[in-house]
């Protein structure tokens, strides 16, 4: 009888312990866990690349752009020289652009040998205006006389004071009443073309050099 009550008891006690039991606390490693986004730092913070600067696409300012020129040589030769623009255009394409030019007249003639009287106004990019005059013998089968006007191209003169020596030049003509002319003359690293509108009578094929001066001079050599 009593073994029999001490069981009852002990089964009656049962639930109440079960019930004052606290809930399991769950495993933390079995929780996952949630990042908290940080704020990126400086070090990874990357500045926008700075736009390209166009200007440095653009050639050089010292230089004469081909607009400018064609309009320099039809100042020198008439509206509508075709000749004298087609001319500039090819010297454009073999050289690039000019930092110079020579805007003037030149009177010449041959029986064989050969004189050349020219003057002018040097446009430079370097140093402004100044003016130039030139001279210079030939030789060659070369017979006639003509008067041009002149339009100098020149190349890479950062110092004028380059300009005023001689230059050789080597000319070959065919042509009657005008028309229009252009050769390369260069000495060590500036070049000069010479484009020329004649107006005479001259034929043949000749050989010199022409030497720039500030001021005029009667002997040619």
């Amino acid at each position: 009888m009593r073994i029999t009550l001490a069981l009852a008891a002990i089964l009656c006690a049962v639930p109440a312990l079960a019930q004052e039991q606290p809930p399991a606390t769950p495993d933390a490693a079995l929780v996952p866990q949630t990042e908290t986004p940080q704020p990126p730092s400086a070090q990874s913070v990357h500045p926008a690349t700075p736009p390209v600067d166009p200007g440095f696409a653009h050639p050089p300012a010292d230089t004469y752009e081909e607009g400018d020129v064609i309009a320099a040589a039809e100042g020198a030769f008439g509206k509508g020289a075709e000749g004298a623009a087609k001319l500039i255009e090819k010297a454009f394409k073999d050289l690039g652009r000019p930092n110079g030019y020579i805007v003037g007249r030149e009177a010449s003639g041959a029986f064989f040998i050969g004189l050349r009287y020219g003057s002018g106004t040097l446009y430079s990019k370097v140093e402004g205006e100044q003016p130039v005059h030139w001279t210079g013998p030939s030789v060659g089968f070369d017979v006639g006389g003509d008067g041009d006007r002149v339009f100098t191209l020149i190349y890479h003169l950062d110092d004028t004071n380059d300009l005023f020596r001689r230059y050789p030049a080597a000319e070959g003509k065919a042509y009657l009443i005008g028309g229009f002319t252009a050769t390369y003359n260069q000495r060590d690293n500036v070049i000069l073309v010479p484009i020329k509108l004649g107006v005479g009578w001259r034929l043949g094929v000749n050989a010199g050099w022409v030497n720039y001066t500030r001021s005029s001079r009667l002997l040619p050599f």
